[in-house]
């Protein structure tokens, strides 16, 4: 047995792994979807979505890639895995995520080819959009110029291809390398931590899409767990995975507030541990809820995943 069946689960409700059916749609990922698939239907050139580690970029993207009708976009979605890649690589993968078969290895043939795959869609009445994950790998004067150069291929109608850049706050520094390049972001979104009542109808949400019956999260675990993460979703998975093998370890039934602190403190998350444990040990003693403090350190490293092969099926 594991926890999973312990506590009546389907499937692990906080794996880190981007699993479309556990997205949550926070007010904050509405409006950025929203936003975003403005700026692709009205062909906008370029578009940008910063968010901090963990913030939820790379399922908002899967996300919208999933969202954007097949017969009106032709979508496709890019992970940059490698701040090494050339603009020649960029410029081929670009190609063959739209659909251009065997694409040249002359730069003038190729982007000749991809001209003409870009006013085939354009002609069958659809957009071309690719969505660019981990867009902070771009790194060089090189791929912006090489970008910028794609969007300058146009009709007198419109722009025939939009980018929607996800990633970490330093993209905005890499698109100072070519200053035309960063003038053209048309629409700039930035995500931000979820705050104490987001934490807890993620969490909510999460178990209940795992098959959950109940919340396994008291009132002072919830608090803890969102002070701890700092409202980051993939901190706040790891957190609550780790929580509840220990409860199942413990046979508990629930994840009370002392056993997030120990977790967290497993984990090497510390937020004033030696405050919080007083606090909570005062508040069981006096049966009331722990007060936690607002001042906070996270030690927790967070590295982004490496996702590679991510195109819409």
């Amino acid at each position: 047995m594991n926890y999973v069946d312990y506590f009546g689960m389907k499937q692990e409700p906080f794996s880190n792994a981007p699993v479309s059916r556990f997205y949550f749609n926070s007010s904050q990922h509405a409006e950025a979807l929203t936003r975003l698939t403005y700026a692709v239907d009205s062909m906008k050139g370029l578009a940008l979505l910063v968010g901090n580690i963990g913030a939820g970029k790379t399922t908002l993207a899967r996300r919208m890639l999933d969202a954007l009708p097949d017969d009106r976009y032709e979508a496709a979605l890019l992970v940059i895995i490698h701040s090494g890649i050339t603009s020649g690589w960029l410029l081929r993968r670009v190609a063959l995520q739209l659909g251009v078969q065997d694409p040249a290895t002359d730069k003038l043939t190729l982007l000749g080819q991809l001209y003409q795959r870009l006013i085939q869609i354009y002609e069958s009445g659809k957009k071309a959009v690719v969505l660019i994950d981990e867009a902070q790998m771009l790194q060089t004067r090189e791929l912006m110029e090489e970008l910028r150069g794609l969007l300058n291929l146009e009709v007198p109608e419109r722009k025939l291809i939009t980018f929607v850049f996800f990633g970490l706050p330093e993209i905005e520094q890499n698109l100072l390398l070519d200053p035309p390049l960063a003038q053209r972001v048309a629409l700039r979104v930035r995500l931000s931590s979820f705050d104490h009542d987001a934490t807890e109808a993620y969490v909510k949400h999460r178990l209940r899409l795992a098959g959950a019956s109940r919340m396994l999260f008291d009132n002072d675990a919830v608090g803890a767990l969102h002070e701890f993460s700092r409202g980051i979703p993939r901190v706040i998975n790891t957190l609550a995975d780790n929580a509840l093998f220990e409860a199942f370890l413990a046979r508990r039934q629930v994840v009370d507030g002392p056993l997030m602190l120990q977790v967290a403190a497993n984990l090497g998350v510390t937020l004033q541990a030696e405050a919080v444990a007083a606090a909570t040990t005062e508040a069981i003693r006096q049966g009331g809820r722990a007060e936690l403090p607002k001042k906070k350190k996270l030690d927790l490293a967070a590295v982004d995943e490496l996702l590679t092969g991510l195109q819409k099926s």
